[in-house]
């Protein structure tokens, strides 16, 4: 796809400081819904996570999302597959029924494009569509896209600890209601307190592929100082999970003043164990790139 005036151009890096208190920030499904952590005892928020708050909150403000959450849909689709067999984005079944190779390319490129155009997070993280064969002699198609905006996992800045109490349910049991029965339900874990920092950036030369703008950049921006509102949950409390500070580094050019891994060893280095720093010598430490810190919501 080609860039148009309104594609972002210029990089841009961000962090996002976040504290926990009594809450289950990210269960491991495979090992009993208990927090996430690494083998230092670190508690950990997996990027897939994130990027599922992230697409929560831009779906609460009106944007058009693709990977929906089955409790936030709000089209009435079932599953990804139907959602990306929308004929008004030129996804139909139909779509690739042609057997000729250049028109299978010509119809991956304009699929690729309108998909974007739709879906804020297809342009924003990527996507890939796959289409079955739908005749013995066709191939099947698969359309990788790459978006610009990447998001690492969240680690605290110190082992957590965690807290697991067995839950329990008394209920009615079977007959006419009168007895009541207590039936052990399993376990329910918490962190009991943690700093959790992420790291993100945004690349332009990707942005021009997807059509990202600055106006999808600044969209980010916005919902990243209230992530986790509205997020509210048995394991995740209203007020439990919050937003400390975004830090928003917006270089001048397209391959930025300086790289990555730079910007975010600035942070990194004057981050104490509580979640804070220096703002000043944050602003101060990269020549020629200051730096917007955000409070969180």
């Amino acid at each position: 796809m080609s860039a148009n005036e309104n594609t972002l151009n210029h990089k841009i890096d961000f962090a996002i400081i976040i504290a926990v208190n009594n809450a289950n920030p990210n269960g491991d499904p495979l090992n009993g819904n208990r927090p996430r952590t690494d083998f230092a005892g670190n508690g950990e928020i997996t990027d897939v996570c994130l990027k599922r708050k992230i697409r929560d909150r831009l779906q609460e403000a009106g944007e058009t999302i693709f990977v929906q959450s089955d409790e936030k849909k709000t089209d009435g689709m079932t599953s990804l597959k139907n959602r990306a067999y929308d004929e008004d984005v030129g996804l139909g079944k139909n779509a690739f029924e042609a057997n000729k190779k250049e028109n299978i390319e010509a119809k991956r490129d304009e699929t690729a494009q309108k998909a974007c155009e739709k879906w804020f997070d297809v342009r924003a993280f990527g996507q890939v569509f796959a289409f079955k064969a739908d005749t013995k002699n066709a191939d099947g198609v698969s359309i990788p896209i790459r978006g610009p905006v990447s998001i690492q996992s969240a680690f605290s800045l110190q082992p957590v600890d965690i807290t697991s109490t067995q839950i329990t349910k008394s209920v009615s049991g079977e007959g006419d209601g009168t007895k009541k029965g207590s039936d052990t339900m399993g376990m329910k874990h918490r962190v009991d307190k943690g700093i959790y920092v992420t790291y993100g950036a945004i690349t332009p030369q990707l942005a021009e592929r997807t059509g990202f703008s600055d106006a999808d950049a600044d969209k980010i921006k916005e919902i990243l100082p209230k992530l986790f509102e509205g997020d509210a949950s048995s394991a995740r409390p209203e007020g439990s999970m919050q937003v400390k500070k975004v830090i928003w580094w917006e270089h001048s050019s397209k391959s930025g003043q300086h790289s990555s891994a730079k910007v975010h060893r600035s942070l990194k280095e004057l981050l104490d164990d509580n979640g804070e720093f220096d703002e000043d010598a944050l602003k101060s430490v990269l020549e020629g790139l200051e730096p917007e810190i955000i409070e969180g919501f």
